[in-house]
């Protein structure tokens, strides 16, 4: 998407983000948060084609709620997003000790244990909660990161975002054709892997597994890491809680898949993943990144029934 020519709305959302940033340096953090929420406020009418993907996808996944129970579960999603926005801008400029009081973490030593082996660990998780506030808190575990990140539309965000998720510790990798052999590099040194496998990737390795009831084209880079080297894979997610504290919860890690084809492991090791981040977004669905068009990819066979 670099290089791609950038809309009205991106100028809109970059300026609204460097306004935030800069807030983050010197006002606290329930204020940042408030602010975001209001810029999240101002750019819903803008974003129609979004809430209206957001509306469809909470009908997938929640056929049986009330239709205002699901609007307000958007309404309230939207407002989580102003919420991590004000997050980012913090930050930027917390330290060590910021994050700590902040965020809460448990199972940390199903980690520890992994790297006390020797061979790294692929951490799978997903866009909920704060991902980079989860990032941060691994970080100041001393959890040595190596995370895999796609290009933004927007390079000056893009360069932003580099710029957060080094802030504590961990290495940046871009998803190009050098990604593979520098996660593998990253294993080889007994770092840990951190992917996102929440989202409709066209352009790296996939395959279709059940989510929310409805097969979802999924990356199986992470599954496929973890098999091939023999490290564990370990879901670890991030939500905020009422009193707007975080917690990040590790989990142990996910059993391996014993017989099969290394293309079958690989699939039934994604299933599995993508089984614990549907369970971690049920229990915070206002968490999650609804407008992402996570249904996009479509099985062949489906699409020949509607063509039928």
């Amino acid at each position: 998407m670099k290089g791609r020519p950038l809309r009205f709305d991106h100028h809109l959302t970059y300026g609204g983000l460097k306004i935030v940033l800069l807030s983050g340096a010197i006002l606290p953090l329930s204020v940042l948060r408030w602010l975001g929420r209001i810029l999240a406020r101002c750019a819903v009418p803008f974003l129609a084609q979004e809430r209206r993907r957001e509306d469809v996808h909470l009908k997938i996944a929640f056929p049986e709620m009330e239709i205002d129970c699901r609007r307000n579960l958007r309404k309230r999603s939207e407002l989580h997003f102003g919420n991590v926005l004000g997050e980012i801008a913090w930050l930027m400029h917390a330290d060590t000790r910021d994050v700590a009081a902040l965020c809460d973490i448990t199972g940390e030593d199903h980690l520890h244990r992994a790297l006390e082996a020797g061979k790294g660990a692929v951490l799978i998780t997903a866009h909920t909660g704060n991902w980079e506030l989860l990032n941060a808190r691994l970080g100041i575990s001393g959890i040595p990161m190596s995370i895999a990140v796609r290009n933004v539309y927007d390079p000056r965000i893009d360069a932003i975002a580099s710029d957060l998720r080094s802030r504590f510790g961990a290495q940046v990798i871009h998803r190009d054709d050098k990604a593979g052999r520098r996660l593998f590099a990253a294993l080889k040194s007994n770092r840990v892997n951190g992917l996102l496998i929440d989202q409709d990737i066209r352009d790296i390795a996939g395959a279709f597994v059940p989510f929310f009831g409805k097969n979802a084209w999924t990356p199986t880079g992470a599954a496929a890491l973890a098999l091939r080297t023999g490290c564990p894979m370990i879901p670890a997610f991030d939500h905020r809680r009422p009193d707007g504290r975080h917690l990040v919860e590790v989990h142990p890690p996910l059993p391996v898949p014993p017989e099969g084809s290394t293309e079958d492991r690989i699939h039934q090791l994604t299933g599995a993943a993508t089984a614990a981040i549907e369970t971690h977004i049920r229990a915070h669905p206002e968490q999650w990144v609804w407008m992402h068009r996570r249904w996009r990819t479509r099985p062949e066979e489906e699409r020949m029934k509607d063509e039928g």
